[in-house]
């Protein structure tokens, strides 16, 4: 039979719910917020402008002591789900915990 320039949908959208959900920025987030998270780069990587240039500002008038923050967001970030991470930080834009 003939399709008319119609074509079934039904086994892509299985084939594709099949696929685990992977996030491509949360892992390099992650490192950066553990390993580098007194520069900032996390906040950088992520686009948040605004919130690494405060980042860096309270890394120097703390002398380091605020660099737990991106620390402690580097450890959340690992044990978010990817999905979970891409709604909250790339699509939702949070900038912040």
């Amino acid at each position: 039979m003939e399709n008319y320039g119609y074509t079934k949908t039904e086994n892509v959208q299985n084939q594709q719910s099949n696929v685990p959900y992977r996030s491509e920025k949360k892992i390099p987030a992650a490192l950066l917020g553990i390993l580098v998270g007194w520069l900032a780069l996390n906040k950088f990587y992520l686009g948040y402008t605004k919130e690494g240039i405060i980042q860096l500002v309270l890394n120097v008038v703390t002398l380091g002591a605020a660099s737990v923050i991106p620390f402690i967001e580097g450890i959340l970030y690992l044990f978010m789900s990817d999905k979970q991470f891409d709604d909250t930080y790339v699509y939702g834009r949070k900038g912040w915990l």
